[in-house]
C-alpha cells in the first residue's frame, strides 16, 4: 500500500514536491516595494551604472518623454519570438509562513526575483533565475540559494491560456516608473477556509510577457489552522541588447527540459512513472507517462501534448512559497530515528543519501517508513536533477515488521533514471 503521493510541480498550492531547511539569511521580512497602485510609484531595482538607463527600453535607446508613456502593442506569442538577450523582469518578494490555529513555528523570507533571458537558440529562449536578498547576496534558503535556469519553447504544442478567476476592476496603477492599463483580479475565498488571492496584471503584457504581464500578485491563507502569506511586487524591467547569448548549463534546472523516472512498487507489481518537464511560452508544463517496453530505446519526452499547464508567475509564487519549509534537513519526520548515511544507487550513479526510519501504523501494527534523501541537495553527483525531484525523498517504501523481525514490503517508490530532452 502506497502513502499517499507527495504534491503535484503544478499543484495550484503547491508546485514542487520539496522539502527544505529554512535559513535565515534574509535580511527583512517585509516587502521591498509598494504594490502597484495609482499614483504610487515603485522604486526600480537596483544594479550597476551601466543597467541603469531608461526602464523598458533598450541600451542606448531614446528615452521616453513621460513615464507614463504605454508599452508598444505586442502579443504574448509574437513576443518570445522576438525575445532578445538580456529582457529581464525584476520582482520584490517576500514570504510567510506559520502561526494560525495550528500555532506552527514561523518562518519568513524576502528579497528579489530577476528572471532573465540568456540565450536565444533557435525555437528556444534560455532564461535564469536567480533569488537574491536586497543587496544582491545568495539567500540561506537552500531552494532558493542557487541561480537556475530554465529552456522555454518559443513555439506551441497547444493553446496555452490562463484562466484568472474572481471579481475583475481596471486599474491604471503606476509600477517601476511606468503608468499601465492594467486589470486586477481579486478571488477571496476566505468564507469558505480558502486563501484571499490577488492579482494584477498589465492587459497589455509588452515587456513583462517573460511573466504574463504581471505587476503585482499575493496571496493570503485562511482557515484551517493555516496562516501566512506570499507576494510578488514588479521593481524593474528591461529590454535586452539582444544577440544570441549563450545557453547556460543544466547542472540545476528548475525543471523543465528534464525529466526522472521512478519506478513505483505496488501489490507487489511494478511499473515505471516518467515525469516530463517543459516550459512553452509563459508556462512551464508537467506530464507523467507509465513507461512501456516500446518507450524503452525511444527519445524521452517526444509527445508532451497531454501535459497541464501553469503560468510561470504562478510556479515562482508557490517555488517561493515552498522555499519556506522545512526548517531542517533532512525534513522532521514523526517517530523518526536519527538518519544514517547510506548511499544510493541510481543507474550507475551512487548517490549520498541519509536515510531515515520511522515507526508507522496503527497501535499494535509493526511497520516501519524508510525514506532516503540527498545529503546535499547541491551535490554535483545529481546535476540535471529537477527541483521537484531533488529537494524530495529519492526513495520512499513501507514495510511490514513480522514477528521475527524480518521487513516485508509494502510497496513505494524509487529514484531510478534522470536526465534532459531538450535538443
Amino acid at each position: 500500500m502506497l502513502r499517499k503521493p507527495t504534491a503535484s510541480l503544478l499543484s495550484r498550492s503547491s508546485l514542487v514536491c520539496a522539502a527544505l531547511m529554512l535559513g535565515t539569511g534574509c535580511e527583512s521580512t517585509k516587502p521591498r516595494a509598494v504594490s502597484p497602485s495609482d499614483g504610487v510609484p515603485i522604486s526600480q531595482g537596483g544594479g550597476t551604472a551601466e543597467e541603469q538607463q531608461p526602464q523598458g527600453t533598450a541600451p542606448n535607446a531614446a528615452t521616453p518623454s513621460s513615464p507614463t508613456t504605454p508599452p508598444a502593442p505586442q502579443k504574448g506569442h509574437s513576443a518570445w519570438q522576438n525575445a532578445r538577450v538580456g529582457d529581464r523582469v525584476v520582482y520584490a518578494f517576500s514570504a510567510s509562513r506559520g502561526g494560525g490555529r495550528g500555532n506552527v513555528d514561523t518562518s519568513a523570507a524576502a528579497g528579489m526575483l530577476t528572471v532573465e533571458v540568456a540565450a536565444v537558440e533557435g525555437a528556444w529562449v534560455w532564461l535564469t533565475l536567480a533569488f537574491t536578498s536586497d543587496s544582491g547576496q545568495p539567500l540561506e534558503l537552500p531552494r532558493l540559494a542557487r541561480k537556475l535556469t530554465l529552456p522555454v519553447l518559443t513555439d506551441t504544442t497547444r493553446t496555452l491560456e490562463a484562466s484568472r478567476e474572481g471579481t475583475q476592476t481596471t486599474e491604471q496603477p503606476t509600477a517601476a516608473g511606468r503608468t499601465w492599463e492594467a486589470k486586477r483580479y481579486l478571488r477571496d475565498n476566505r468564507p469558505v477556509d480558502g486563501p484571499l488571492e490577488n492579482r494584477l496584471y498589465a492587459l497589455d503584457a509588452g515587456p513583462l510577457y517573460l511573466t504574463n504581464g504581471l505587476l503585482d500578485a499575493s496571496t493570503t491563507l485562511s482557515g484551517f489552522g493555516g496562516a501566512g502569506s506570499y507576494q510578488l511586487t514588479l521593481t524593474e524591467f528591461r529590454q535586452g541588447p539582444g544577440g544570441h547569448g549563450k545557453a547556460p548549463g543544466s547542472e540545476r534546472p528548475l525543471g523543465p527540459g528534464t525529466y526522472f523516472d521512478r519506478e513505483i512498487e505496488s501489490e507487489g507489481a511494478k511499473s515505471v512513472l516518467r515525469t516530463c518537464l517543459a516550459a512553452e511560452r509563459g508556462f512551464v508544463l508537467r506530464q507523467e507517462t507509465q513507461l512501456t517496453a516500446a518507450d524503452k530505446d525511444a527519445p524521452p519526452c517526444r509527445d508532451l501534448a497531454q501535459a497541464s499547464g501553469v503560468p510561470l508567475e504562478e510556479v515562482l509564487l508557490s517555488f517561493i512559497w515552498e522555499g519556506l519549509e522545512p526548517k531542517q534537513w533532512p525534513p522532521a519526520i514523526p517517530n523518526a530515528a536519527p538518519p544514517t548515511r547510506e548511499t544510493l544507487t541510481v543507474g550507475t550513479r551512487p548517490l549520498p543519501v541519509l536515510q531515515v526510519d520511522s515507526k508507522e501504523g496503527a497501535e499494535g501494527v509493526k511497520q516501519v517508513g524508510t525514506r532516503m534523501f540527498l545529503v546535499d541537495p547541491w551535490d554535483k553527483s545529481v546535476d540535471g536533477l529537477s527541483q521537484e525531484a531533488r529537494f524530495s525523498a529519492l526513495s520512499d517504501f513501507l514495510y511490514r515488521v513480522t514477528s521475527k523481525g524480518k521487513r516485508e514490503s509494502m510497496g513505494g517508490s524509487k529514484l531510478t533514471a534522470w536526465g534532459t530532452w531538450q535538443p
